[in-house]
């Protein structure tokens, strides 16, 4: 395991996991899943060395965090936890009470890091980071964090708490690159941290969707990506993962993540369905993208234009009401 090179009592794993799916009926995993798989993998993860487990507290109504932190048990201290609150009105009072029942739901008395999910618009981030702040006082909180925030609003979040905002949690992959406009530099250059979610783009980099094989569960159905047309461009940037895949006897999955944590920045967080996915996950890490393969992936990704938007809304319906 690599690991990111900024200043936190324990240090924060370059492939982190996503705990999402846990407890989340969307995710169709099942019971058999939440009770005893998702358990394995949180420990298989602690074992090789990931640190950053994030999860939050709309995810399954608190199952996740329960989940997590039940799978985790004594080994709490040894990883770099991570949940997030539901920003429906985050003033102070309502973020300190929060922040208690997730650490409730979690089993422990700190949350490494504690993020706003996204921005309010109606909310100051004055008020949050007021909460923010007490939390920090008393002890319950190490790090705040935030998601789905502009590097505005992220610089906005830092002066109203008075001290650094750790990282922004954001979609970035080979099929989203828009951090990469002002997130990243931002980041590299004040030494914080990028936690890239969907860094597989939902499991299209995986290479195992196409128009004949699309996704079945609700999530990835709803995703525009994963239109017939889409999955059709994606073709081309699929061919170039699996060629400098084969040159690393590797998978695509794990060459998209490599090229996501590529960045001295970036951590990722996928998800993981079973203990064998989590440790090709991890193994991602141990790859060393040459800069052309560099390169290559990314004027591939940048020649992948999918449908998105309002575009893409008449298609995602159809395809929803044809399940």
């Amino acid at each position: 395991m690599r690991y990111l090179d900024v200043d936190t009592p324990t240090r924060i794993s370059k492939i982190g996991l996503g705990t999402w799916q846990f407890g989340s009926k969307e995710w169709g995993y099942g019971d058999g899943y939440a009770g005893s798989v998702a358990r394995d993998i949180v420990r298989r993860a602690v074992e090789l060395g990931v640190t950053l487990f994030d999860t939050a507290e709309v995810y399954g109504l608190g199952r996740s965090e329960r989940i997590l932190g039940e799978a985790l048990g004594a080994r709490r201290d040894s990883v770099f936890l991570a949940t997030k609150i539901l920003p429906v009105l985050p003033i102070a009072p309502v973020v300190e009470q929060r922040a208690v029942a997730s650490a409730n739901r979690l089993g422990t008395r700190l949350l490494d890091l504690y993020q706003v999910h996204g921005p309010n618009p109606l909310v100051s981030d004055a008020a949050t980071m007021r909460g923010m702040s007490a939390l920090q006082r008393v002890g319950l909180v190490g790090e705040v964090g935030v998601s789905n925030y502009s590097l505005a609003r992220w610089r906005a979040a830092e002066e109203a708490l008075g001290t650094r905002v750790l990282s922004n949690q954001v979609r970035y992959s080979l099929a989203d690159r828009a951090p990469e406009k002002d997130l990243l530099p931002f980041a590299a250059a004040a030494d914080r941290v990028v936690i890239a979610y969907s860094p597989l783009a939902q499991g299209l980099l995986s290479g195992r969707y196409d128009r004949s094989n699309r996704p079945a569960n609700r999530v990835r159905a709803s995703n525009p990506l994963f239109l017939p047309e889409n999955l059709d461009r994606a073709n081309e940037l699929i061919v170039v993962l699996r060629e400098v895949a084969d040159a690393h006897q590797a998978t695509a999955a794990q060459v998209a993540l490599a090229w996501v944590i590529r960045h001295p920045a970036v951590t990722a967080i996928p998800g993981a369905s079973t203990v064998e996915q989590l440790e090709g996950n991890v193994a991602a890490a141990d790859i060393d993208l040459s800069d052309d393969e560099y390169a290559a992936l990314s004027a591939a990704s940048d020649r992948f234009r999918p449908v998105t938007g309002r575009a893409a809304i008449p298609a995602v319906v159809r395809a929803r009401l044809r399940r």
